[in-house]
């Protein structure tokens, strides 16, 4: 990304001119954030200092590349020093709430906007005086030439390494900066370096789920956790945009050009990524869109407590995965499905071999036998691409006991449909809104699942982003039970297992399930005996929930305890971190 990309487009006021945000016209194409307010020069007084232009000579040049070691670097505490955010929200916005995303660097504001009585999402960042912003422009060209890293600065940590050799060339131009603009220099560098440039604050702010561009000089779109879809006050220029696109495709480890001018991929985070190059496809320009994920998935415990699941549903589904069930999870986009089959699937034996496949990785487990496997676009022309036809018929090679698929959409549902009918537990997830819906695609094309192999298949479990007052929540909203075809009709028979009643928000068991008899009849137990094991599982979730283990490692661990040893985990129900340690 050139130097002039990076920092000549200029923000207004840092939160914008007010009558072009009123306007709903995108702001000027800042995609630095770094504004110059005043011809300040932010340099303590030295001798000549302020008159020579900076520049890094080629006769220092290798003494810059090693940076000063011995000299301690100072680093932006907000504690001590406070904010180094000036925020002025224009008078025709009110703020709504706001909260830091990187203390005293990144603060969002939502903003009330009182002439389109929206709600919008601002970004503030440090303001740059006329110095302090050529000065940053100059120190990003130099920076260039001196990040060539040695083989033992590869392995040292990448922030240090970069502030080193920021000080270093600050050194060479003869400054002496003031303390606060030396952190705001620091957090430029820093911010467009290692992070994602303009994209930084967005991406660090736990409570975006999408972040989407739609094209040039558009204002970013956002999914705020809490404020639903909200618009920015974020947008580029047509060169920056393109040279950020080429960065996001890169560090996914894709390409992307006019030849190829889309790509889908996974960010080194997690998150996934949908992006279009140029104006050829879409014609306002690049756009892209990210679909964030948390950098510790959901567990069951977490969906517990945010109302998706009761107690009773994970207890079902728990006995369900131990006893070698198949499940699919089918919704709407953005309904939870891949979220639901994650936290599940830490219901699996430890130990118990298992496979995912997924076009982008998204499946988190807390497993050792785990073989995570994703599809591959061809290298070259005349290459060999891997979809998940090939992955899906590669893993019933390799003999695994559960088979995690991320969605089925194809020719891969008629093998997955096969492995279930040969002895493999599979979990899936497909777009469907119903039960039926779902069971007519399944016998459509291109998936033509033939109906008396969906015997097969176990449970499936509705999910549905709706609206609960004015909040909108992820629910499960039916659990059904696969329970083979009427010969009669030869329609498939299914059985609501848990409901939910939208008026009271909770999901009620309908109190029979063959699920569970055909357990009780495996293991041999009476009913009173599948009742209190299906008791005491509800109590281990309640006291997870009580004593705040939640995190997806703490909860997978406890779940192969139990497998292991239940007594051992019954006798340490009121304090449970005994038993992982």
């Amino acid at each position: 990304m050139g130097i002039g990309d990076l920092f000549k487009s200029r923000k207004i006021n840092n939160a914008g001119d007010s009558s072009v945000l009123d306007a709903g016209v995108p702001v000027a194409a800042n995609t630095s954030g770094i504004q110059p307010v005043d011809g300040s020069s932010g340099i303590k007084e030295s001798a000549g200092a302020s008159q020579k232009k900076p520049g890094a000579s080629y006769r220092q040049y290798f003494s810059l590349k090693k940076g000063d070691k011995n000299k301690a670097i100072e680093e932006y505490d907000f504690e001590r020093y406070g904010t180094l955010v000036d925020v002025q929200i224009p008078d025709t916005y009110e703020s709504v709430d706001q909260y830091w995303v990187e203390q005293g660097c990144s603060l969002i504001v939502i903003g009330h906007n009182k002439r389109t009585n929206q709600n919008e999402y601002l970004l503030f960042e440090p303001s740059l005086s006329d110095f302090e912003y050529e000065l940053l422009e100059r120190l990003h060209e130099d920076l260039r030439d001196v990040l060539i890293l040695t083989a033992e600065e590869i392995k040292k940590d990448r922030k240090r390494t970069l502030l080193e050799k920021m000080h270093a060339l600050i050194d060479d131009y003869g400054l002496t900066l003031e303390q606060f603009t030396l952190f705001k220099i620091q957090y430029f560098l820093i911010r467009n370096y290692i992070g994602w440039a303009r994209l930084d604050p967005l991406m660090k702010d736990p409570q975006l789920e999408d972040i989407s561009c739609d094209g040039n000089r558009v204002p970013l779109f956002l999914y705020h956790r809490r404020y639903r879809n909200i618009k920015t006050n974020i947008a580029f220029e047509p060169d920056v945009l393109n040279s950020l696109a080429i960065t996001l495709a890169q560090r996914s480890g894709k390409h992307i050009s006019t030849g190829s001018p889309m790509i889908d991929a996974t960010l080194p985070d997690g998150s996934r990524l949908q992006l279009t190059f140029g104006t050829e496809v879409t014609t306002r320009g690049t756009s892209f869109t990210i679909r964030k994920f948390r950098e510790e998935p959901f567990s069951p415990i977490e969906l517990m407590e945010i109302g998706t699941f009761n107690a009773d549903a994970l207890v079902y589904f728990w006995l369900a995965i131990e006893n070698n069930k198949s499940l699919l999870f089918i919704g709407g986009t953005a309904s939870g499905k891949t979220t639901s089959l994650n936290a599940v699937s830490l219901f699996i034996p430890p130990v118990a071999k298992v496979v995912s496949i997924e076009d982008t990785r998204e499946i988190t487990l807390f497993h050792d036998n785990w073989i995570a496997s994703v599809t591959r676009q061809a290298l070259s022309e005349g290459g060999n691409a891997i979809n998940m036809f090939d992955l899906l018929r590669a893993a019933m090679r390799q003999r695994p006991e559960f088979i995690l698929v991320g969605e089925v959409r194809g020719a891969e549902a008629q093998t997955l449909f096969q492995a279930m009918n040969t002895g493999h537990t599979t979990f899936s997830t497909m777009h469907g809104g119903s039960v039926d819906a779902a069971i007519h695609r399944l016998e459509s094309e291109p998936l033509n699942v033939p109906r008396n192999m969906m015997q097969a298949l176990n449970i499936v479990s509705v999910q549905g982003l709706i609206y609960h007052g004015t909040e909108r929540v992820r629910r499960a909203q039916e659990i059904v039970e696969i329970a083979g075809i009427d010969p009669s009709t030869g329609n498939l028979r299914v059985n609501n297992v848990f409901m939910y009643d939208p008026v009271h928000d909770i999901i009620g068991y309908t109190g029979r399930s063959q699920v569970y008899m055909d357990i009780a009849e495996r293991r041999g137990w009476t009913r009173e005996q599948m009742d209190t094991e299906i008791s005491l599982r509800k109590s281990i979730l309640a006291a997870m929930m009580k004593q705040g283990i939640r995190d997806y490692i703490s909860v997978a661990s406890l779940f192969h305890a139990y497998y292991i040893d239940a007594k051992n985990v019954l006798s340490h129900i009121e304090d449970l971190r005994k038993v992982i340690g």
